[in-house]
């Protein structure tokens, strides 16, 4: 097994592409109308792994999700083999980076904020957190 796809609540599906596709640089997987102003929208960072599934807030409960789905915490983590070129060009496009980049013992790694809030780790790995087995 292996794990495909991860829902994101999002507050509109073409704001939420322009964001995950134009200022992340993620791919656009899948674009498809279902019908009733429903959509099966799927983008994956370059580099592959899971896709998420941008998954637009219907009704009070869901909309109040929106920018919460760590409850405060990190949620989501993107693995980088080239921390510093990710980082400045993701600053180059705006990404909104709630502290400096620091030294940890697995990588560099920097918090940012997706355009609803959602916490985010941008992680570039040590060659020896790859060697023990942690994926880029």
């Amino acid at each position: 097994m292996r794990l495909a796809t991860v829902a994101l609540v999002v507050r509109d599906y073409d704001e939420a592409i322009a964001y995950f596709v134009g200022t992340l640089g993620f791919v656009l997987v899948e674009d498809s109308d279902l019908g009733g102003g429903k959509r099966w929208v799927r983008v994956a960072a370059p580099g592959g792994g899971s896709a998420l599934l941008l998954a637009k807030a219907v009704g009070d409960e869901q909309i109040a999700a929106i920018g919460k789905a760590g409850g405060g915490r990190v949620s989501y983590f993107l693995n980088t083999d080239d921390f510093w070129v990710s980082y400045a060009a993701l600053k180059a496009n705006g990404v909104d980076f709630v502290e400096a980049p620091r030294d940890e013992p697995y990588g560099w790694v920097v918090v940012f904020a997706d355009l609803y809030g959602n916490q985010w780790d941008l992680v570039g790995l040590t060659a020896d957190a790859k060697a023990n087995g942690a994926s880029s």
